[in-house]
This record gives C-alpha cells, sequence and structure tokens, in this order.
C-alpha cells in the first residue's frame, strides 16, 4: 500500500500498526498519523502525496478577519476525525489490554499554526497577541472535544502535539501554549486518560513550564539532557530521547544498544525508550530489533 492510504484509511492505520507492534515487539498502537485531522475538517486544504507526508501550502486563515468565516468542528466532526476515531475503535478491539491505544490531538499553538501557517503566528504572536488567543480560544475548544471523544472510542492515552512550542521563550510559552494544554490534559484526565506531551527539538528552556501542563509522560528529544529532563519533570514519565536520524537511521546495532544503555542509565526507573521524535523512512529494520534486544537485555541483566 502506499503512505497516502496509512494517512486516510483508518484500516490501513490499524493493520500497519498490528504489523509493527508484533514485528518490532511494540508496547503501544497509535493512531497518529498526520497533524491535519482537525485542520482538515476545519477547511484546511491538506494534500496526499502517494509516498511522501501530507502538505499544506495555503493557509486557511489568510488575514484576521477571516476568523470570523471558519466553523471549527466541536460536535460535528468531518471525515478525517472520524477516521481517527473509527481508528481508535478497531485497535481497541483487536488489542484490548494488551498494550495501550493511543490517541492523537494538535496542542492550541500547533493548531493555530497548521490554519494560519507558522511565519504569520510567529508574528502574530508580537503584533496581535490578543486576536492570537482569540484562535487559540476555538482551537483548544476542538481540541478538548476532539481527545474526549477519542477516549470515548477506546484509547487509553492521548498524545498532544506542541512542537511549534520549542521555538518560543518561556515568557510565550506560559502566555500561548501552557494555558491551552493544561485544559486540554484537565479533560483527559477527568475522563480517565493519561495525557502525553510531545514538543519535538531543543525544549530545555521549557522544561520547568512544561513540568505544569498536567502531562504524566513528556516525549524528549535527542538534544535534550535526558537524566536533567527527568529530574526537573519528576515524578512524570519521560520518553526519548535516541537521535532518529544518527542513531536509528545512520547508526549501526551497536551504537543503538549503547544508546538504549545510556538512556537507562539516565532515565531510571521513570523512562520509556523511544527515539527522540519520529523514526525516518528507510531505517534499517535491525537498528529497531536491537533498540529491543537491548531492553531485554537490561531486565535480564543482574543487579
Amino acid at each position: 500500500a502506499n503512505l497516502s492510504r496509512y494517512y486516510l484509511d483508518h484500516r490501513v492505520l490499524c493493520e500497519a500498526n498490528l504489523a509493527v507492534m508484533h514485528e518490532f515487539e511494540l508496547d503501544i498502537v497509535q493512531a497518529i498519523s498526520d497533524p491535519y485531522r482537525e485542520a482538515a475538517d476545519t477547511g484546511l486544504e491538506v494534500e496526499f502525496p502517494l509516498d511522501a507526508l501530507p502538505l499544506s501550502t495555503k493557509p486557511l486563515i489568510g488575514e484576521p478577519g477571516d476568523l470570523a468565516k471558519i466553523h471549527f468542528p466541536l460536535e460535528n466532526f468531518g471525515p478525517r476525525m472520524i477516521d481517527r476515531l473509527e481508528g481508535i475503535s478497531a485497535m481497541r478491539a483487536l488489542v484490548g489490554e494488551e498494550v495501550p491505544v493511543m490517541g492523537w490531538v494538535e496542542g492550541a499553538l500547533a493548531e493555530a499554526c497548521d490554519l494560519r501557517g507558522m511565519n504569520n503566528v510567529m508574528i502574530d504572536l508580537v503584533r496581535r497577541p490578543e486576536w492570537l488567543k482569540e484562535l487559540l480560544e476555538k482551537c483548544v475548544e476542538v481540541g478538548i472535544a476532539f481527545a474526549c471523544a477519542q477516549i470515548e472510542a477506546g484509547a487509553h492515552m492521548i498524545g498532544l502535539g506542541d512542537a511549534v512550542a520549542s521555538q518560543i521563550s518561556p515568557r510565550m510559552y506560559c502566555e500561548f501554549a501552557l494555558p491551552y494544554e493544561q485544559r486540554i490534559f484537565e479533560a483527559i484526565k477527568a475522563m480517565g486518560g493519561i495525557p502525553r506531551l510531545h514538543i519535538c527539538g531543543n525544549t530545555t528552556h521549557l522544561l520547568g513550564e512544561m513540568g505544569h501542563s498536567g502531562a504524566q509522560i513528556f516525549d524528549i528529544d535527542w538534544m535534550v539532557d535526558l537524566h536533567k529532563a527527568v529530574m526537573m519533570l519528576d515524578p512524570a514519565l519521560v520518553c526519548g530521547n535516541l537521535d532518529p536520524v544518527a542513531i536509528f537511521l545512520q547508526g549501526s546495532t551497536e551504537q543503538v544498544m549503547q544508546g538504549v544503555r545510556a538512556n537507562a542509565t539516565a532515565g531510571g526507573a521513570r523512562w520509556i525508550s523511544a527515539g527522540g521524535c519520529e523514526i525516518p523512512d528507510n531505517t534499517p529494520d535491525v537498528n529497531l530489533i536491537a533498540q529491543h534486544q537491548a531492553l531485554l537485555g537490561l531486565v535480564k541483566a543482574p543487579d
């Protein structure tokens, strides 16, 4: 199957997740595919190349005045959001309680960038912050509704992607990202779900603030000192942070295993082994198998 079917057909997404779970001994299945689910159902034009990542080249909100014309999917979700819900239901039916099923939403700031364009939002942060907060309010309402619907569909955990936050200062993060993450995570926990925060990139300058988000799992990218993150985000779990390119894509199996062991030492009991961000296409299968073998070695190692 071509890659676009993974984004557009929950049956392919589900089949692929089950296949890699069994092939590489993963401890999770996940309905994340791309960051455009909510945006597409809000009206953003998204292209789906056959074997590449989805992309959008024209912002839906070109001018601030366009915001009043937008219908945000708060209750009547569109086809892409519904497809994710169907994927979660299918995964839960297949795995039950064997491994957690993870759903996904975009953070309000990330969603604003999807709808408005990242360059425009960076300018809005400075020139029209109050208007930007109006947009963020709409985005967080969608995020809450979609997260709750995914838990109802069977998700144990909801990841929240807010990658753009790594590009702003702690002060701006506390004003334009953190409060909205907190609201989504509060709703997730109220539904009995586990909230997970994903801000890829170098978040060293935000670790203290991120700890107030309410997330119970934090994804940490390879640029961040893992031990420092574990200490600053106590008592939450920290997930990461092998370099997806230098280690998984380009490294040897021994480098992967060394990286896993180093992470285990730095991360301790509150660490989950993963790449710092997405594993690239063409990553050798043997490197993913090596990750699992290294983890088995840690479990079997004598005290």
